[in-house]
């Protein structure tokens, strides 16, 4: 067996420790690392993971009475690998905020109002051609519960599985022009800038379709020099 695995990039993927972020240390070992050659297991799989799990859709927004409170957006999303091939079949969840800045979740009841109607979660597969759509609202920013109280940007999470267990990546993504990504302690826990930047969606300008919601392209890279950075959940 001879695959190759590279060390982390320490430019281009986060800090290990956030500065006024407690949860980073809770997900980061104390000690060294010990390494060890990959074993089938982990070279062979997820099979079949969309047997395994509930597919939700790429609606989150919903319709009409129905329909959740914000901005509509329209997310066009490609996965690629490390050479620039897409990613077909890779299984994609997403979560957020809603429009007020409150996860769908019951610890978070501190701040922001609910919605009945959004309930901030996605589940799907890439097409053969490494895509997947979404139609959602745009997240609202929120304050993070520490002394402090430094605020988060509008942002999405993601968690996806390429073709073998080494291939999983958990990230965020951001949108463009929003204030507190200058201040962001987790997006700006990433030294490089281009590698932040790719993290940044891409708005695309109005077109015939679809008319009532804003437009943003993202590309998620897994692995390799061009790796989309991972971000904690």
């Amino acid at each position: 067996m001879n695959t190759v695995i590279e060390p982390r990039d320490e430019r281009s993927q986060p800090a290990r420790i956030v500065a006024g972020y407690p949860q980073t240390p809770w997900r980061n070992p104390r000690q060294p690392l010990v390494k060890r050659q990959p074993t089938l297991s982990e070279l062979s799989g997820p099979l079949e993971v969309a047997k395994r799990v509930k597919l939700l859709g790429g609606d989150i927004a919903g319709y009409g009475e129905h329909q959740a409170i914000g901005q509509l957006i329209h997310l066009r999303v490609r996965v690629l690998d490390e050479d620039g091939a897409p990613v077909g079949g890779a299984m994609v969840e997403m979560w957020q905020a809603n429009s007020a800045g409150r996860y769908s979740h019951p610890n978070d009841d501190d701040h922001a109002p609910p919605d009945q109607n959004f309930h901030g979660a996605a589940r799907l597969l890439t097409d053969q051609s490494g895509s997947f759509e979404l139609r959602t609202v745009k997240p609202g920013a929120y304050p993070v519960p520490t002394k402090d109280g430094w605020w988060r940007p509008p942002h999405l999470h993601f968690s996806l599985f390429g073709k073998v267990w080494l291939s999983r990546l958990v990230t965020q993504m951001y949108f463009p022009g929003e204030p507190l990504n200058m201040q962001d302690r987790i997006l700006n826990a990433v030294p490089d800038v281009a590698a932040r930047e790719s993290m940044i969606a891409r708005y695309l300008p109005p077109a015939a379709e679809p008319y009532n919601a804003l437009v943003f392209e993202h590309r998620i890279v897994l692995r390799g020099r061009a790796a989309t950075p991972a971000q904690p959940p």
